[in-house]
């Protein structure tokens, strides 16, 4: 596909469970240049699964990443290339995810132990495709606190033809703490990001860690090349509705609350007439779900929430709901 994409200066983190492709749909409606990320496909799940199942989107995600999770260098140009075929933007190599699961697949943070093996990684996936291969790390791993060891192993991956890194600017730890608690309990050290920026200038550097409001975006960009978002993207996603006109130049005007619910009726009734097959396969929750947080901070937003819950009128498949959860709330200016 022959497009130009904008520049990674926003983004949205892939998080398991929750951007799948539902909710990059959802988000795109809020935000037309923000990029977004797949949840992470492990390459077993690719060469052993359904591709289909795992790599299916929809057009209008674009710019649309792939989070790939594996650690053979052969598996992760295989699976890169049929990201590039089913048409992805950009795929990205999971070196931070600290669960158990990845840890016992000798994948996610347990490889920024190997950098030596994640630029064999990285170099075998650039040769397999012509898009941009990327990486999204932490900054240490259990009680690593030196920033040498974070600006050695990007020194070492970029040698191999990386340009992009995603920082997560906390350590990973890997015994003790459940993913959760490895988002929120190790110190955010915000500096090293910085520190890499410095170092490697050449380089794009995205910063990735608790990061909420327009104004700490702001600070980051004057440091930083790129902000990437995570569970504010999710849990409070209009916040990204000034994304466009304020880091990107767009002039035309966001969708309202309402126009986004609008928008998305027709998406939910086409997906539910592909895939709903009588009630056994995609159920309307599958979707509403993501849009819970749409009028977060708003008068009346637990009314909304609490309509947009009710499971028999879910089970029922009417997208009607969304508007009267709408409805259910004063008057949306916006």
């Amino acid at each position: 596909m022959n497009k130009t994409l904008p520049p990674r200066r926003l983004s949205v983190a892939p998080m398991m469970d929750w951007t799948d492709r539902h909710c990059r749909v959802f988000h795109r409606h809020i935000t037309r240049h923000t990029w977004l990320y797949t949840e992470m496909v492990t390459t077993g799940a690719l060469i052993y699964g359904d591709v289909a199942r795992h790599l299916n989107f929809n057009e209008e995600e674009h710019p649309v990443a792939l989070q790939l999770g594996g650690s053979e260098p052969d598996d992760l140009a295989k699976c890169a290339k049929l990201g590039e075929q089913w048409g992805y933007d950009e795929v990205n190599l999971n070196c931070g995810c600290p669960s158990e699961r990845v840890q016992k697949g000798a994948f996610g943070a347990c490889l920024m132990n190997e950098a030596a093996l994640v630029a064999d990684c990285v170099k075998a996936m650039r040769d397999a495709v012509s898009i941009d291969v990327t990486v999204k790390h932490r900054i240490g791993i259990d009680d690593v606190a030196s920033y040498d060891f974070v600006r050695d192993f990007v020194g070492t991956v970029a040698d191999a033809g990386c340009h992009t890194f995603i920082v997560h600017a906390r350590n990973a730890i890997l015994k003790g703490l459940s993913p959760k608690e490895n988002r929120e309990i190790p110190p955010l050290k915000y500096e090293y990001t910085y520190r890499i920026k410095q170092d490697f200038p050449d380089l794009e550097i995205i910063i990735n860690g608790g990061i909420k409001t327009l104004a700490e975006i702001d600070r980051h960009l004057l440091n930083v090349d790129g902000v990437m978002l995570g569970r504010e993207a999710y849990h409070n996603p209009y916040v990204m509705a000034e994304f466009d006109a304020r880091y990107y130049g767009d002039a035309a005007p966001p969708k309202s609350r309402a126009d986004i619910v609008q928008a998305m009726l027709p998406y939910i009734r086409q997906q539910l007439a592909r895939y709903g097959d009588n009630g056994k396969g995609l159920r309307m929750n599958s979707i509403t779900r993501h849009m819970l947080g749409l009028t977060t901070g708003m008068p009346g937003a637990r009314h909304f929430r609490q309509t947009l819950s009710d499971a028999r009128r879910l089970a029922a498949g009417d997208p009607q709901l969304l508007v009267d959860a709408l409805e259910r709330m004063p008057p949306l200016a916006a």
